[in-house]
């Protein structure tokens, strides 16, 4: 009984999602590279951290359909993601950051397809989407 129990645990883990291994401190404190394009605005309006308007809020980015605040004008390619039904969790936020225009290409199979972000997180990504998944 306890072999299969232990068994059991074991597949268990093993078959679980890998969550991304962050650290929201250092994420938060790495977002000043982020504020030139972007806010953080709560839903109820209130500045949790001033920022630019280039870019989309990131208030509640996790959860949220890709390509997803009304009235920003995302690139077609990210667009089609949102449309194909990707909601940003942050596993793939961790994709993304690294280079956008490869993951916009990668998930739309189209060479042509890109990002308007051309900022590149290139080291960091882990600690960034554990921030953004805080703020809900």
């Amino acid at each position: 009984m306890t072999r299969t129990l232990i068994a059991a645990l074991a597949l268990a883990a093993l078959a679980a999602p890998a969550l991304a291994a962050g650290d929201a401190a250092k994420g938060e404190a790495d977002f000043k590279k982020c504020k030139a394009c972007h806010a953080i605005v709560a839903a109820d309006g209130t500045e949790i951290v001033k920022g630019g308007k280039t870019g989309p809020n990131l208030f509640g980015v996790v959860g949220r359909t890709v390509g997803g605040v009304p009235d920003f004008a995302y690139s077609e390619s990210l667009k089609s993601v949102g449309a194909a039904g990707k909601v940003w969790d942050e596993a793939m936020l961790v994709a993304y950051l690294p280079d956008p225009s490869a993951w916009v290409k990668a998930e739309t199979g189209d060479d042509a397809a890109k990002s308007k972000m051309s900022f590149k997180l290139s080291k960091g990504a882990e600690d960034m989407a554990a921030y953004l998944a805080t703020l809900k």
